[in-house]
This record gives C-alpha cells, structure tokens and sequence, in this order.
C-alpha cells in the first residue's frame, strides 16, 4: 500500500475537511494522489477555489496539491487509503454523539474495496473504532474485517490558531490492527511528518492515548480555575501566585479561565461515558468537568456583584464582551464558553453588547441566538475581556476608559492586562 502511494498508482481520500482534515489533505497533496471529500457542497466549491472555510490556511497553501475535492461517492472510490476526520462532538446531555462518524463510515463503507485502508483521526473513546466504526465498514461493504481491509487509528493532534505545531511538525502516533497494516500505515504518514511516528501496540492505545492529552489539560486548567476561587476570597490575584509558584523548576504552568471548544471540553465526556459503560464513576475528570462548565457563569456573576458595589442600577446596565470565539486568534466559535458568560449576564437583565474580530455574527446567532455588535460603544458599566485576541493585546487603560461609565469596571478573564490598570476597577481571574 505504501508503494503504491509514494509512486501514485493508489490515492490517499481524507473524509471531512474541517480544520483537522484540510491540513492533513493539503500536507498529502503536496507529495501524492489525494481526494479531498465532504458532504458540504457550499464548503467543497470554496475548497475548489483555495478558499478554507475554517480560515486556518491561506490561499497559498492550496498551491502545488494534487488534490481533488468533491461530495461524489464515485470519485471517493477511487482511492485505496481512506483518512477520516470528522468532527466527534457531545450532545446536550454531555454524551458522545458519533452520527457523523458513523454517517463518515457508511460513506467509506459502500466504496470499500479488498486490500483498502481506513485509518481514523476523531478523537473517541478506548474501543470506538473496533467496536462502534468497524461494524459499519462490515455491514456497509460486505467485506471482512482483517481479512479484506485493514482498519487503524492516528489521533489527530492539530492546535487550531497555531502555526508552529502544524500536521508535519508533530509526532505521530499511528496504531493498527496487525503487524503489517502498522508498518504500512506508519510509513504512509512518514511521507509527511518530519519528527516521526510513534507505533502504539494497538488501536485501543491509541485511541485513549488521545483522550488524555485532553483530559489532563482539562483536569489541570479546573485545578486553577478552583484555586481563583480560592484566592479571590483570600483577596490575592491568581495569576501573581502563579507567577511566583512558576519559579520552581517543575511547576506546571497551567492558566484558569474558560475552557470550550470541541477538544479540551468535549473530550473528556467520552472517557468518562465509557468509564461509566465498565461500571466505573470517574471521580477527578468529572469533577474537573463541572468545575470548568461552570466558569463562564461564575465570570458574569462576579462582574455583576462589581457593577452593584459601584452602586449602578443593574436593571439599566450595559456590559461590553469583547471576544466570542472559542479561543484567541481562531474564527471557530463551537463550544464557545463566552456564550455561557452572555447567557448568565442577560439572565440578571443586563444588556450586552458583544464584539469579536474574527467570529461570524450569522453562525453567533445561528448557534447561541445573540449577535455581534459593529463596534464598541461608550457608556458601558463593565467591559470583559473575556478571549485574548492579538487586536486586544495592545489596548492601554485609556482605551478601556473611554468605553467605561465613571466607576465602570473592567473584566480580565486572562490576566493580559496584569500590572497595566491603575485607575479602573479591575478584576481578573
């Protein structure tokens, strides 16, 4: 299969083309064959036109890719070594909602051809492909497991907004389920990662290999998000304690604040749906689970009792948001936490204005039912920063002061404005 590849007589097909699987197709397309699917029409006609829904790439990176993109089954067909990359989100009730990797797997499943690979990168839980994928491939393709076609899994490890750790500069890990469809799997993903490849011993490995990278970023960041409880009542700041616990060699250097987006707080409910599937209640992730939830509530309730001890009618109150996305730098609003921050602000009857220069205010208001406003007005009684955009980071307490009414406060959900307020009311996490 590996031969076959590097010389283009078998083409690689990368199933969903978000911000995981665009990468990972382009990265290819550049050294072999590739099919670029998705069920997206209006996406794939962008695609065909160098455009990236996602606004990670530039024009530029679709240049010198042999790429093809399409919705068509029969162009999907073509190929022998399918990547699937599909978003694995959780429905209201916290839970795995894999329809569209299942939906991904049927497709996959009726082009499936003896000696085909199928190797995933949607983070699941332990025993997803095996168990819940492999059977679909089966019923869909009236072929074997193991016998006709071999099946792997690769977690995807890409950092939307980050131009550092791109597909290529990241170690892989690749799992497969035999000795040889491993060897043939690690050495497809070679042809374009530079640091190399870890061979996990199975599939299950690294599946949950996957899983905690999240899970202990999740646990960590809800150990500091606790401690600013903490501190807040003992009257310090957060990040001053731990810029001094930092000086230690071995500290690790976690922030708290708000934790959404569609890894970091949704991958820990897949480990904790399965843990709870083998009978086992798993105290510390859940816990940590609520505890980050919660963050962007506990955010709007603290500028509210700051916007009552200045003594302002929180009945006429306006409050400026500045960021809506998931995280800084990015246009992905999925599991945006700032959402929760706006819910619990419009709760106490507070009027909100809410600003981003990356976000889209037609999908704000498709996902959350608010939408942006063109620009920041004046007169607010608070104003919180509530994502770190790179427009934001230059902004001095003058800038902050012409939006504020006289004793407006102003809100610093991550600390970026630490050491630079002197005159507002300024609270941080």
């Amino acid at each position: 299969m590996y031969n076959k590849i590097l010389n283009k007589e078998a083409k690689i097909a990368v199933i969903g083309l978000g911000y995981v699987g665009l990468p990972i197709a382009l990265a290819f397309a550049k050294k072999v064959k590739v099919i670029g699917f998705d069920i997206n029409e209006e996406r794939v006609k962008m695609m065909q036109n160098n455009i990236d829904p996602s606004n990670e790439l530039e024009a530029k990176d679709f240049e010198g890719c042999d790429i093809q993109f399409t919705t068509s089954l029969d162009v999907l067909k073509q190929a022998n070594f399918y990547i699937v990359a599909v978003p694995t989100p959780i429905d209201e009730h916290n839970l795995p909602d894999l329809k569209p990797l299942i939906g991904a797997s049927r497709s996959v499943g009726k082009v499936l051809k003896k000696g085909d690979y199928v190797v995933y990168e949607s983070t699941v839980y332990p025993g997803c492909t095996e168990e819940d994928c492999v059977p679909v491939l089966e019923k869909e393709s009236g072929l074997k497991f193991r016998t006709d076609f071999k099946v792997g899994y690769s977690p995807e490890r890409i950092n939307p907004g980050d131009k550092e750790h791109t597909i290529t500069k990241i170690l892989k890990i690749v799992s497969g389920c035999s000795d040889e469809s491993l060897e043939n799997i690690a050495n497809v993903y070679k042809i374009i990662v530079e640091p190399g490849i870890h061979k996990a011993k199975s599939i299950k490995i690294a599946e949950a290999a996957k899983i905690i990278e999240n899970t202990q970023r999740d646990v960590n960041i809800a150990l500091m998000n606790e401690l600013s409880f903490i501190f807040r009542r003992l009257g310090i700041n957060t990040y001053d304690v731990l810029e001094a616990a930092g000086t230690k060699w071995n500290f690790l250097k976690f922030s708290p604040g708000l934790v959404g987006g569609h890894c970091i707080g949704v991958d820990p409910y897949y480990l904790t749906y399965k843990a709870e599937q083998l009978g086992y209640h798993a105290r510390i992730i859940n816990s940590g689970r609520i505890i980050n939830d919660s963050m962007g509530f506990y955010i709007a309730k603290q500028t509210v009792k700051l916007i009552i001890a200045a003594k302002k009618n929180l009945t006429i109150s306006r409050v400026l948001v500045m960021g809506a996305t998931f995280k800084e730098n990015v246009s992905d609003i999925r599991n945006s936490k700032v959402a929760d921050v706006v819910k619990e602000f419009k709760s106490f009857g507070v009027a909100v204005d809410i600003i981003d220069p990356h976000a889209s205010s037609e999908e704000l208001f498709h996902e959350y039912g608010f939408e942006l406003t063109e620009k920041a007005g004046k007169g607010y009684d608070a104003v919180v920063v509530a994502v770190n955009h790179k427009e934001y980071l230059g902004l001095d307490e003058a800038y902050y002061k012409s939006l504020l009414s006289e004793g407006g406060v102003l809100v610093d959900v991550k600390g970026i404005l630490k050491g630079k307020i002197k005159e507002l009311t300024y609270w941080s996490l």
